[in-house]
This record gives structure tokens, sequence and C-alpha cells, in this order.
């Protein structure tokens, strides 16, 4: 009879001195393509950005203090449907709190939550109110960093909710709120939308389906108030210019994700080049991605994929998003309690009026600022409006 290991093991970050050792050779041996000039970004990373960006990876960053850092959390790994799953789990001060899956995408990490994890779990020590306290667990996705690489094939999102529902239940928590982006966003729903007895509610700051993928005809304009209609026609051509600009790298990783892996995890730079662009196209950012994260925080990120050769394996959620049965179907109806944390330079406009047809929002928060990496961008935005959801629901239930 086979018997389920179910055990949850301590886990401490710690990379060998020949894999950093490695790691500065191979960036010493960089061979840089050529470039066409004055084209900026339009053709991709330009070239002088990366090389300073590469060149302060290989003298100035600082990978120990990082490790260090990201070792004040308390990380676990256990066997969950035969994926090794790696997580951080801050316990909050306050009893009452309120436990929280917090859920990254990609091409981010549990490296995104750095700034928000205090505020969340101890809102005491950053001048919060106590009441709005949360138990934290921050996991890393299959096939992600420490949760990586997979071993099989068929690990798109729902199997990923499903994980998460077996991580929380072994944790003890019973019910639980979710919240995530990217990825994170999809997961976090369908946890809410599949186990709504156990998740209290779901806060996002990108929404599934809730975008003009279509264009809107004319009926359905008239039928809108105009500042609704202007915002369609927004989210209509937001969704237009990703379809022709910015679509590449998801087809490429829905496709042919082995075949990227080689390059990615072979060069440091090439693998540099892959996330960062992202970083700044989808970020509140001006000429780079600094202007809108820490570099430092950025390149920590950048090394989770690298050392722990998972460029592969987290792509392949996309492959197996795009090869399930459920392909092209519109989302499932959520009675989970929903919020949104809508920030201007996410990828995509969400429209409420196509957001309700499926999903039970009882928040909808418009910001002025910020990007699709929130919690990185504007972390004090998103712990607030995190903290409004949850003290909603709290009072709504109390």
């Amino acid at each position: 009879m086979t018997t389920t290991d179910e055990s949850i093991h301590p886990f401490r970050i710690d990379i060998a001195q020949s894999e950093l050792d490695d790691l500065h050779e191979r960036l010493d041996r960089t061979r840089w393509p050529d470039e066409l000039p004055g084209v900026g970004w339009a053709y991709g990373i330009p070239r002088d950005y990366l090389k300073e960006l590469a060149r302060y990876w290989r003298h100035e960053y600082d990978w120990r203090a990082a490790e260090a850092r990201l070792n004040r959390w308390p990380q676990f790994t256990t066997t969950i449907d035969g994926a090794d799953i790696h997580f951080a789990h801050i316990r909050s001060p306050e009893p009452d709190a309120t436990p929280l899956i917090i859920t990254h995408g990609w091409p981010g990490s549990i490296v995104e939550f750095t700034e928000v994890a205090g505020p969340l779990s101890d809102p005491r020590a950053h001048g919060g109110d106590p009441s709005d306290a949360f138990h934290l667990v921050m996991p890393s996705i299959p096939g992600f960093g420490f949760s990586g690489p997979t071993r099989e094939t068929g690990w798109e999102f729902r199997r990923v909710a499903a994980a998460f529902a077996e991580l929380m239940e072994r944790l003890g928590y019973r019910r639980y709120g979710a919240q995530g982006g990217d990825w994170g966003s999809i997961i976090s729903r369908e946890l809410g939308r599949t186990r709504p007895d156990r998740t209290i509610g779901v806060h996002l700051n990108l929404l599934p389906g809730s975008a003009a993928f279509e264009e809107p005809n004319a009926d359905e304009l008239a039928a809108l108030s105009p500042a609704e209609r202007e915002r369609t026609l927004a989210s209509w051509e937001r969704t237009r210019q990703w379809s022709r600009d910015r679509q590449g790298y998801a087809d490429i990783q829905s496709t042919r994700p082995q075949t990227l892996a080689y390059g990615l995890t072979d060069s440091p730079v090439g693998q540099l080049a892959w996330i960062a662009e992202k970083f700044k196209e989808w970020t509140d950012s001006g000429d780079r991605p600094e202007d809108a994260v820490d570099r430092d925080h950025l390149l920590t990120n950048v090394m989770l994929y690298w050392l722990t050769r998972t460029a592969g394996s987290s792509a392949r959620i996309y492959y197996e998003r795009a090869h399930a049965a459920y392909r092209g179907a519109p989302p499932e109806p959520s009675s989970a309690p929903t919020a949104l944390a809508d920030f201007p330079r996410e990828n995509f406009i969400p429209l409420r009026h196509i957001a309700e047809r499926t999903n039970t929002i009882v928040q909808w928060t418009e910001f002025d600022r910020g990007g699709h990496f929130a919690a990185m961008e504007e972390p004090d935005l998103l712990v607030a409006d995190i903290r409004t959801f949850f003290r909603k629901l709290r009072e709504t239930t109390s």
C-alpha cells in the first residue's frame, strides 16, 4: 500500500559558493549581440541598459545579503500531489489574525512580497491596527523557484489551486483569505470558486477575464454609461496593443517552453533580459524598471530563477493552460466575495460590468499609479486595500 508523506520540513536557503562563482564567470564571458541604433525598447531590452544592469549584478549586487533577508522568513517544504511545495509561513504575533495565502505570478516569486509581508503580518509594528493582522502563507508555485522543477505534466492553475488548498489544510487553517496577481490571481480566484466554504474572500490585483478581449459592438456600448463606454474602448485598445506587441513571450512559453529553457538556463544575461524587460513594460516606470521597483529586489527575483534552474519549468504553466480541455472557456462563476485593486499600468484594463458577470465583486478600487507588480511598486497602497477588504468582511460576519 502506498503511503502519502504529509510532513512539513523546515527549509533554509543556502546557496553553495560554487554556484555564485559560476554565475560570475558566465557574466564575465557574456557574448553581446549587435543592436540597431536609436530604437530604444521597441525591439526589446536595450543593450546599453542591459550591460549596465549585468555589470551591477556581477560587481555590486550582494546575494548573501538577499539570502539572509529571505531567511528571516520561516520557510518550509512539503510534498503535495507529487510536487515539492516551498513556502514561507509568517505567523502574526496577533493571535486572532486572519490566515491569508498570497501567491505570486510569472516572472515573479515570493520576493515580490518583501515590502508587504511585515505590514500585513504585524500591523502594530508598522503603525497599523492590530485587528488587521494576517497569518501569511506565501508559496512558490510548483515549477517556480524552490518549488521546482516539476517532475510531470499537468500542473495547470486548477491543480495548483487544489494543492494550495491542501497546503492550508495541512497548516491547520480551516478558513482563510486569498490574494494574488498575475498567475497568483488566477490561482487565488480558483481557490475561492472551488472552496467557498474555506475561502473568506479573494483579493486580486488582476482579475482574469474582465477586460475587453473582443471589439465591443454598438449595442454593447450604447448600454453603458459614458464613463464606462470610454473605459471599455480603452480596454479594447490596450488588448489590441498587447496582442500586437507584447504577446510573444506567452506564445513561446505556451508552445515551446523546453526550447526556451536551454538559453535561459545557460545564459544569466539571457535570463536577466527575459525577466527585466517585463519589469519595464508592465510597471509604472519611465526609462527603466528601477523607476518602479528596487533594483536589488529585481535581481533577487531573477536569482531565484537562475539558481534553481527553473526558467523552463516555470514556463510550463503557460503550456499546460494552453493545452488544457478548458482552453478558451470563459471564467466559471465564483460566489466568493471578491475585491479588485486596479493599478493603471496593469497589462489589461478591467471592466466592472464584465467582471460582475462571473464574480461576486464587493470592493473595486481604482488607483492613480502603479502597475503589474503592485506589491513591489506600491506596497502601501496594496496593503491598505487588502486590509480594507478583509475588515469589511469581518464587520459583515461579526
